[in-house]
């Protein structure tokens, strides 16, 4: 929907121009870019491959995928395992939060939270992008919820979206002005903010320190089995979403057992 959104933006500012680009490029406008027929009930689901709509036991989650046998109703082709996987990891990371949380509301904020950050590692693994209309909204609803205290004291909240943001804003010039090259995107100061309003500053640097190292191990492994280079940008956004999902459950559990360590 951004996409287009951004095309209809660009057609509007260019006007004439644009369509005799497209004309003189030989390519053919469908239509299809009006975002005023494309949102999240517009089109309603379809198969991605022969475009036939689905029905809505085609559209259980996992359960479908299991009696279709991975393939679609109408086109038989295969329905990629992207769609069960995120399913399972909803699922699992949900019953999770509700045996940590219990029926609380705690445990609503929770889910919203995670939700979002499962959304936003694959809108960031297929674009490299964390999307402002996920960003933001998350970072003032974690200052919303925590002028309740919900996950910490709104003093905590207000200094963690304040400290989250300008940290990797910090990083992000000076490794711009020492290389000439953008090391980190500005999504990520955003999503590190929202971590912040949720969290509180004191989780801050666990939540960057387990990003760093996962982020660090991925990216080793993912050399060494030749299927990433190191001149290639990699998204940090799964890595920091890891992390804040880490910090969420039991931030404050291993911040108490890193004091007891130093301590003895």
């Amino acid at each position: 929907m951004m996409m287009r959104e951004w095309h209809q933006q660009c057609r509007e500012l260019l006007g004439s121009d644009a369509d005799q680009s497209t004309a003189d490029s030989g390519e053919v406008s469908t239509g299809n870019e009006n975002t005023d027929h494309f949102n999240l009930n517009f089109p309603a689901s379809h198969c991605p491959q022969c475009q036939h709509p689905l029905k809505w036991w085609h559209n259980i989650p996992v359960v479908s995928f299991i009696f279709l046998a991975g393939r679609c109703a109408f086109c038989r082709k295969t329905i990629p395992w992207r769609y069960p996987a995120v399913e399972l990891v909803t699922f699992a990371s949900s019953i999770h939060l509700w045996m940590h949380f219990g029926a609380t509301w705690q445990l609503c904020a929770a889910l919203l939270l995670v939700w979002s950050l499962i959304c936003l590692t694959m809108i960031d693994l297929d674009h490299q992008l964390l999307p402002d209309n996920i960003t933001l909204p998350l970072l003032w609803f974690g200052l919303l919820v925590n002028l309740f205290g919900t996950f910490s004291p709104i003093e905590s909240a207000v200094i963690g979206a304040i400290a989250g943001y300008m940290s990797f804003w910090i990083i992000f010039q000076v490794h711009f002005r020492i290389t000439g090259k953008e090391g980190l995107g500005y999504g990520d100061f955003k999503l590190l903010a929202a971590f912040g309003a949720w969290l509180g500053w004191e989780l801050l640097p666990m939540i960057v320190l387990f990003a760093s190292l996962t982020g660090t191990v991925v990216a080793l492994i993912l050399m060494l089995v030749k299927k990433f280079k190191r001149d290639k940008p990699i998204s940090f956004g799964p890595f920091l979403a890891f992390g804040g999902w880490l910090a969420l459950l039991w931030g404050n559990t291993i911040t108490e057992k890193y004091f007891q360590l130093l301590a003895f």
